[in-house]
């Protein structure tokens, strides 16, 4: 398979910041890059790859408080979420201060993303699927050859991501997750924006969220 995945955890919500690679070029796309730049470097190097996009799934600081830097260092764009979410990239130097990550500014994306829209690096496709719920303009990338989803805050092991903000909504997610999740195939390996990766199968068979009605306010994972 020509993609290649590396995980970065950063930020104290060890987050977790993934590096796409298409392997027979060394092309790369880096995938919420929350901060904690200098890992995020040191693994680029390591791989010995060339970024040349910045992918985000939403607006949330541990997904998207280290973007700007990143991308005026490497000179890539920023690609990503849904303008929905343009509140929250707007405010992420003052959630910097809130959450002592002084590094982070606000950014706004090169491209804003919407469903069905396609993201591309080094000849690799993935689709958009809008998920929202977690945040309004959430966002999750998939490959379909490599039967990968990059769900973010959407869907965990275990669990599902947060909505007890002012602007999250259970439903809606849960919705989402179900309707364009679930049908993605049980072999589909999720990477989430935090813990172990998972698959569709594990998730539709043992998630407590997604067998019986749950309550909004005990899904508590992702910032």
């Amino acid at each position: 398979m020509p993609l290649k995945v590396a995980i970065v955890p950063v930020t104290l919500f060890a987050q977790n910041c993934s590096i796409l690679v298409e392997q027979a070029s060394g092309r790369a796309a880096i995938v919420d890059p929350g901060g904690d730049l200098p890992n995020i470097r040191a693994a680029i190097d390591e791989l010995k790859v060339t970024p040349e996009k910045i992918f985000l799934t939403h607006g949330h600081i541990d997904h998207a408080g280290g973007a700007a830097e990143l991308a005026e260092a490497l000179a890539i764009p920023v690609e990503g979420p849904a303008e929905a979410d343009a509140f929250l990239l707007a405010r992420l130097a003052e959630s910097g201060r809130q959450f002592r990550m002084a590094e982070a500014r606000a950014v706004t994306p090169d491209r804003w993303l919407k469903e069905g829209d396609t993201i591309e690096f080094g000849g690799i496709a993935l689709e958009v699927l809008a998920v929202p719920g977690h945040t309004p303009g959430h966002l999750v990338f998939v490959h379909a050859a490599a039967r990968l989803a990059i769900v973010g805050d959407t869907l965990f092991a275990g669990s599902v991501g947060r909505t007890d903000l002012p602007y999250g909504d259970h439903a809606t997610l849960i919705r989402g997750i179900q309707e364009k999740l679930l049908p993605l195939g049980d072999d589909f390996t999720i990477l989430p924006g935090h813990g172990p990766a998972s698959t569709i199968g594990a998730e539709r068979q043992s998630n407590p969220f997604l067998r019986a009605p749950s309550h909004p306010s005990s899904a508590r994972v992702g910032g």
